[in-house]
């Protein structure tokens, strides 16, 4: 029985290679000279440090083009908002990866109202899709392709 899996995911790797070219950019930036801006990563969460609230501004679309050129869905950014600490000023940003429980049964109620013969399962933190046919599978994507959700959702492990 055909089946694939939706998911919510990002490479790590990519995210950490996209902060180390933004850290470069930052350094060489005439504007940014002596303000001792910089972006640190912890895991999935990124803290951009810098003098003030427009500077912080630059280095968050800095760090958007540089996640959008290495492959990485700015969707999944949750951007919190500038704090202003006398002569620093500090932002995170939190890149969220998996499909949570409310989403999940959202996109599995869109599915069951396309009124096609498939049948979703919740697992975990993805969903898996499976039909009789491959059409009917196909237009499940397409139609959750044309959805707004808050979050980019992948398709994996297409089977026959």
């Amino acid at each position: 029985m055909p089946s694939f899996d939706i998911v919510s995911e990002f490479d790590l790797h990519e995210v950490s290679n996209a902060v180390d070219q933004a850290n470069r950019e930052v350094s060489t930036r005439f504007d940014f000279k002596g303000s001792n801006s910089r972006f640190e990563q912890d895991g999935a969460i990124i803290t951009l440090h810098s003098q003030s609230e427009f500077q912080l501004q630059q280095m968050l679309d800095m760090l958007q083009n540089k996640l959008v050129k290495r492959g990485i869905d700015i969707a999944c950014l949750q951007i919190g908002e500038p704090q202003v600490f006398g002569k620093e000023a500090r932002q995170t940003v939190t890149l969220r990866q998996g499909l949570e429980a409310p989403l999940a049964k959202k996109i599995v109620k869109h599915i069951k109202d396309g009124k096609l013969k498939v049948q979703a399962a919740i697992q975990g933190e993805k969903i898996r899709v499976s039909g009789k046919k491959r059409d009917d599978l196909q237009q499940v994507i397409a139609m959750l392709r044309e959805g707004d959700y808050d979050m980019p959702l992948q398709f994996e492990n297409f089977r026959d």
